[in-house]
């Protein structure tokens, strides 16, 4: 749920996917800015197989989410040395379509003494936080009639009261004679956005005949109600989240088949802004719980366009807005847009995709080479503070430290920043006064 932060902390649990408040901001405080000849410490790293996603950190405790072989992983480590606890498999069959790897998209999600993940053949799972026992689990895919996806189930599950908010997207028996992708002939069977309480996985409601994207949904206080908002396949939908039902929706997609909504909604008060890389770019709402006024949408040339969101969520700070910008390399770039009416402030053509974390007046931008630096958040021009490139050997691990694609925006918990490539996540000592 989207709250204030208030005043800066000096530690923070990351329970869930882009964190404490689900925007991408850290509270921390105390941040080393200095990461040349070795600065930033090396805990621990983790060797993985087959995954995009990054995890979870809760009492000392980090989260993992992988594919090995032919089974979905949760493994559970200590967080200050990266020790195994326990670890829980489930069987998993899924083949991308398109050639990227098979395993799980998703981060998982910590709420009390549970722990939920979402696989990417759509299974959700509650397991035991303490020694990992599994407590309950649905085949959303089957139960619903989930026509599979252009690169599978990304949706990071959601915590909201006592229940677990997923984005579904399932339709009707008929449709599964449909040829695979030919998503432009699905139609939805009120199953877009589906609630499951989170004691015994049992169904409390779903909504929306809205076909699943790869965005997760957030929920935010508007007019002093509780809003949920996903960004779906079509655009953006607005929901009770206590009753399950639909309060409006706002169209917003490429024309293209072959496109994707990623990016979450970005929430500042009661303003909102949605983004895609393909055609149409970011548009910004002012909404209420019954409606939406929109405030300024991008034109249609994409040179032209203010933000263009591929995966990364661009992060909003003060009143501006810092993130990636484009589909894919070399018409990629790092910038910072004004709020109010999307006007590009500053540009960093890198020309390469990246994924973004604030923390302490700073950005770790984290590009998919496995380049990693740290800037100042100013919205007057782009100003680098430091950098590692974990592309590269470090320590006594051999080139590359970290395989490209690194997609996860790296994480914070605690004093210790978790970032992650294809071939593993490391945790490195990131506030050094939080060392124990």
């Amino acid at each position: 749920m989207l709250v204030s932060t208030g005043g800066p902390l000096a530690a923070a649990d990351w329970l869930s996917f882009l964190g404490p408040t689900a925007n991408g901001k850290s509270t921390e405080t105390g941040i080393l800015t200095d990461w040349s000849d070795g600065k930033l410490k090396l805990l621990w790293t983790l060797d993985l197989d087959t995954s995009y996603g990054i995890g979870a950190v809760d009492q000392g405790r980090y989260f993992q989410f992988d594919r090995v072989g032919d089974v979905e992983r949760l493994i559970c480590l200590d967080a200050a040395s990266g020790r195994e606890i326990w670890h829980a498999d489930q069987p998993v069959a899924y083949r991308d379509m398109y050639g990227y790897n098979n395993g799980p998209r998703s981060s998982p999600v910590i709420a009390g003494n549970r722990v939920f993940t979402y696989g990417v053949a759509g299974r959700l799972s509650c397991f035991d936080k303490t020694d990992g026992k599994l407590l309950w689990t649905h085949s959303l895919n089957e139960e619903f009639g989930v026509i599979q996806n252009f690169f599978g189930v990304s949706c990071c599950p959601v915590i909201y009261k006592d229940m677990v908010i997923v984005m579904v997207g399932g339709s009707p028996a008929a449709d599964q004679r449909l040829p695979l992708g030919a998503l432009d002939r699905v139609i939805g069977n009120n199953s877009g956005i589906v609630a499951f309480r989170q004691s015994d996985g049992k169904l409390a409601y779903q909504v929306s005949d809205e076909l699943a994207s790869y965005s997760t949904p957030v929920i935010a206080k508007i007019d002093g109600q509780d809003v949920g908002l996903a960004f779906m396949r079509g655009g953006l939908l607005a929901f009770d989240p206590n009753k399950g039902e639909e309060l409006w929706h706002f169209p917003w997609r490429s024309p293209r088949l072959e496109s994707v909504n990623a990016a979450l909604p970005i929430v500042r008060g009661d303003q909102v802004l949605i983004s895609e890389c393909y055609d149409v770019g970011s548009a910004l709402l002012k909404v209420t719980p019954r409606d939406y006024e929109l405030l300024w949408k991008d034109p249609r040339s994409r040179r032209a366009q203010a933000m263009r969101a591929h995966w990364a969520t661009p992060i909003q700070h003060g009143d501006y807005l810092f993130g990636c910008s484009g589909r894919n390399e070399p018409d990629s770039d790092l910038r910072c847009i004004r709020w109010s009416d999307g006007e590009v402030m500053w540009t960093k053509p890198n020309r390469i995709r990246t994924s973004l974390l604030w923390i302490d007046g700073h950005f770790v931008v984290l590009d998919e080479r496995g380049h990693m630096e740290l800037i100042k958040d100013s919205s007057d021009s782009y100003q680098p503070v430091t950098e590692i490139d974990l592309s590269e050997a470090l320590g006594d691990i051999e080139a590359p430290f970290l395989r490209s694609p690194c997609w996860a925006a790296p994480v914070v918990a605690n004093g210790r920043l978790y970032v992650r490539g294809a071939n593993r996540v490391a945790c490195f000592q990131l506030i050094p006064s939080a060392a124990k």
